[in-house]
């Protein structure tokens, strides 16, 4: 099955970025405040909104009704995650003494860089599209899996950890999104199904470079 090649070929990236500073941080609250105000700026500000214009370009191109339905579904989901997020954030800043987050923050290099992967890859092709798109959604389930499940209980930062948490259905997203891509594995031709293994293999690093310019707060270089 296609979700079984994917799942293994991301399993190495995925152990790395559990363990990356930044989420370790989250997790027994050691963190700097500048780093997780940077992640949520630059999260809702940027990437949400792009991921969610990629899944809504992806949807419109797929010719799988129910591919389409999937794909539409997150876009919602996406943006209702922003503002959820976004809005969190703002009501747990003063307790945790944390900086306010930017309305309208200035782009960095390294988001740039991300959407702009989105951006390409959804314009592109189908297969190129659905490969780049599965890491955030994948990732997203199994970082936020993990955080509650080993964050240091009354550490700073677990109130956010509960509420970064997209909830107990989302898993369920998360299965739609594997049985798609089977279905893709078994409909695709080999070129095709090549092209999206590919897109998915460059996008898993993606998410563990945002990881590291929220730890390391970069910016554009002079």
């Amino acid at each position: 099955m296609l979700s079984k090649e994917l799942q293994e070929l991301a399993e190495p990236v995925l152990a790395e970025v559990r363990e990356h500073p930044f989420w370790a941080g989250l997790r027994d609250g050691s963190l700097p405040a500048e780093s997780l105000a940077y992640f949520v700026e630059q999260d809702t500000g940027w990437l949400l909104p792009g991921y969610a214009r990629s899944l809504a370009r992806t949807a419109a191109a797929t010719r799988w009704d129910a591919h389409a339905a999937l794909l539409a579904r997150s876009v919602i989901g996406t943006l209702e995650a922003r503002d959820r997020l976004r809005g969190a954030y703002a009501e747990l800043a003063p307790r945790l003494e944390l900086p306010p987050a930017a309305e309208s923050p200035e782009v960095t290099a390294a988001t740039h860089a991300h959407c702009s992967f989105f951006h390409a890859a959804t314009a592109a092709t189908v297969a190129s599209g659905m490969g780049a798109l599965l890491p955030m959604v994948w990732f997203n389930h199994q970082i936020s899996d993990d955080l509650l499940r080993r964050h240091v209980p009354g550490s700073r930062y677990a109130e956010w950890i509960k509420v970064y948490h997209p909830g107990e259905g989302y898993q369920y997203a998360v299965k739609g999104f594997m049985a798609a891509y089977d279905e893709l594995g078994e409909r695709m031709a080999v070129p095709g199904r090549a092209e999206l293994v590919d897109y998915f293999t460059t996008s898993i690093r993606y998410e563990w470079a945002f990881a590291e310019a929220a730890w390391t707060r970069s910016g554009w270089p002079l």
